[in-house]
């Protein structure tokens, strides 16, 4: 998306985050609310949020003080940290563990370790977490508390920027026609500066600034996660890693998800990624939501709804 009027661009959870709102009242369709500064204000005011409640990589944010203080004993969380963990904990029970947000030591072991911010290297938790398991989690809603049975390291990297482009998208949805780029996680609400379903280019994953196919999108969110994303410095692996046996999964070069909520699309494509095309498509296809699944080779498994050009809305 290129930055203009209604348009705002910040770095922020690693990534570059464009939000762009589109007044198109001439068009006949209302731009919904004319608070537009104040609405991406508060739409950037989650991003941050969820960065200091989730991020991985600052010693002072709330999941990594709960990876240091809550080995054995029930931590208190906010409301935030508790509702991604419990989503988290819920795919990683239903997909049997091929997405698990304890993977946080394999991710450091592999360098992945480094805070975008200060380029500063984090530190260590207490003991390695080597073997852990969301089995390792404990969470009580009553009294809205995490434990951990052993040391472990969380990491919520495929839930947590899905999760703040919902909230912003609750923002943003008195303005109608608006689009998230949160680094590979969309949501393309209303219509576009043509009145238009927004149109989304699918990356090849071989072939840098290239499309492989276009969909057409209102009111749904749009998540990609690709082999080429994040690689480790000698570039030998990357950065999806099968939690089940500790090494990066290596059938499936991309996967896109369309669904209604971007926690959702990008935490069952992780799982997808993981389980491969096969296997991944199917977990999608249960889950109803569209897909489609690019295997190394760059063989194309896809959804009946996800074919090139397709239109698919939640309006």
């Amino acid at each position: 998306m290129t930055p203009g009027p209604g348009s705002r661009t910040r770095p922020v959870m690693g990534t570059t985050v464009t939000i762009e709102v589109v007044d198109i009242d001439d068009a006949g369709r209302g731009a919904g609310s004319r608070d537009i500064e104040g609405a991406l204000d508060r739409a950037f005011r989650w991003f941050d949020e969820v960065e200091a409640i989730c991020s991985r990589f600052d010693p002072a944010s709330e999941l990594r003080q709960l990876s240091e203080r809550a080995v054995g004993r029930p931590v208190e969380v906010s409301h935030l940290l508790y509702a991604a963990l419990e989503f988290a904990l819920a795919v990683a029970e239903e997909s049997e563990g091929a997405f698990d947000p304890t993977v946080g030591h394999e991710l450091e072991a592999r360098g992945f370790a480094h805070n975008y911010r200060n380029g500063t290297i984090v530190a260590p938790v207490s003991m390695s977490g080597a073997g852990a398991s969301f089995r390792d989690v404990r969470l009580d809603r009553a009294g809205r508390t995490v434990a951990l049975t052993r040391p472990l390291i969380l990491d919520l990297g495929a839930v947590a920027k899905g999760l703040a482009v919902d909230l912003a998208v609750r923002e943003l949805q008195p303005c109608t026609n608006f689009a998230i780029d949160a680094g590979g996680d969309l949501y393309l609400g209303g219509r576009n500066g043509r009145a238009e379903p927004w149109t989304v280019g699918i990356r090849h994953p071989r072939l840098t600034d290239r499309t492989i196919a276009t969909i057409h999108v209102t009111d749904m969110a749009v998540c990609t996660s690709g082999d080429y994303e994040r690689r480790q410095v000698d570039g030998a692996g990357h950065h999806l890693v099968d939690p089940r046996t500790g090494t990066a999964a290596a059938d499936v070069a991309s996967v896109t998800v369309v669904a209604a909520s971007a926690m959702l699309a990008d935490a069952l494509g992780t799982a997808a990624f993981v389980l491969g095309a096969v296997d991944g498509l199917r977990w999608l296809e249960a889950h109803d939501v569209e897909g489609l699944i690019l295997s190394t080779s760059l063989q194309r498994f896809a959804t009946k709804g996800m074919r090139d050009g397709a239109v698919l809305s939640n309006a």
